[in-house]
């Protein structure tokens, strides 16, 4: 299923938009959140509580210069390499 935003309602007027929403932990110890519908829409933080806030912050700026662009989430793979 292609999508830019996961679902969009209504609820007292105001259109809702879901979206997925990548999330990992980097070597520091900070959280990174990403959205592959808004191309360039990232944030980080030290707790999931703040990047959560952080993320609803970034998703509103981007909307104000991108509309999401649909894409296909397919899965998440592990590969094993001899280094």
């Amino acid at each position: 299923m292609a999508y830019g935003c996961l679902v969009k309602y209504v609820v007292d007027h105001k259109m809702i938009r879901e979206f997925r929403v990548v999330i990992e932990k980097d070597e520091d110890g900070y959280f990174v959140a990403s959205l592959p519908t808004l191309r360039g829409c990232h944030t980080q933080a030290r707790s999931l509580d703040v990047l959560m806030k952080r993320v609803r912050e970034a998703i509103e700026l981007c909307l104000e210069v991108e509309e999401p662009v649909p894409t296909e989430f397919v899965g998440v793979q592990r590969i094993a390499i001899t280094a």
